[in-house]
């Protein structure tokens, strides 16, 4: 079977980077099998790692760098890829997704698309202006499908006290959406907790986030219209569990969490 085609190394930082490491390879006439054996991995991972369908490592770089004396040039655009936007930042964010056994996600306007009623998820996508809306509808509660695998994620929650109040598709959806909340949040793998407005400013008022630790460490994302970034740096991904640290200082504990729940759910009749 013949080999894929490189990326194209004009559509993304990552498509350089993986288009790059395929000719560099193939420039200095080494099979997969070598590289494979320079970076202490398999084979399946050279190729996932030429196809750009897998992230490389600060430390495979540096090797790469060091043997090829390319002049710090993978390390280079790893370190710039990191910074850019990803043309496939959202099927890559699925698979860290579908992979990780502990997600802390932080939500300051909606309710986090893993524990969306089909209805609400509906509700706004819709107002996205996406002509494609039943099929969103459908892969989004598709995803949710982790949550019930044996053995489930550990899902913690962090939402702002306005997620509550934003009566999304209507008051009598958003009742429903609540009571669903206060239903989930009874399950052992799940906990939510409300950041309430009395708190004041908080370390969440620059945007929702999360991270989500796998079977490679820690991964966090960061969404903003138009697209959303997978942080990999492990120095960075720091930052972000710091800031879900700290705003969970100013969250209430999970049973005053499901009380206010349960009383902005009442309140919408």
């Amino acid at each position: 079977m013949l080999p894929k085609p490189s990326p194209d190394p004009k559509s993304s930082m990552w498509a350089w980077l993986a288009h790059d490491l395929r000719y560099y390879r193939l420039r200095r006439g080494l099979s997969g099998d070598a590289v494979a054996r320079l970076l202490n991995c398999g084979r399946s991972t050279i190729s996932r790692l030429e196809n750009n369908e897998a992230k490389p490592t600060e430390r495979q770089m540096e090797i790469l760098d060091a043997r090829w004396e390319t002049g710090g040039h993978f390390s280079t655009l790893l370190f710039y890829a990191r910074l850019g936007h990803d043309p496939n930042w959202f099927q890559q964010h699925i698979d860290v997704e579908s992979e990780a056994s502990v997600h802390k996600v932080f939500e300051s306007q909606v309710v986090p698309g893993l524990l969306q009623l089909p209805e609400y998820a509906r509700a706004l996508i819709a107002e996205s202006g996406a002509s494609n809306v039943e099929e969103l509808v459908e892969e989004r509660m598709g995803r949710q499908a982790i949550l019930t695998r044996e053995p489930p994620p550990v899902l913690l929650v962090l939402l702002t006290e306005n997620v509550l109040d934003w009566p999304v598709g209507g008051s009598g959806l958003m009742r429903e959406q609540l009571a669903y909340l206060g239903e989930v949040s009874e399950r052992p793998n799940v906990g939510i907790r409300i950041v309430p407005k009395a708190a004041g400013a908080h370390y969440g008022m620059n945007g929702s986030f999360k991270v989500m630790t796998g079977p490679s460490g820690d991964v966090a994302f960061t969404e903003a219209t138009g697209g959303g970034r997978l942080v990999l740096s492990p120095t960075e991904v720091r930052s972000y569990v710091l800031r879900y640290d700290r705003i969970g200082q100013k969250a209430l504990p999970e049973d005053q969490s499901r009380v206010l729940i349960k009383q902005y759910m009442e309140a919408l009749g």
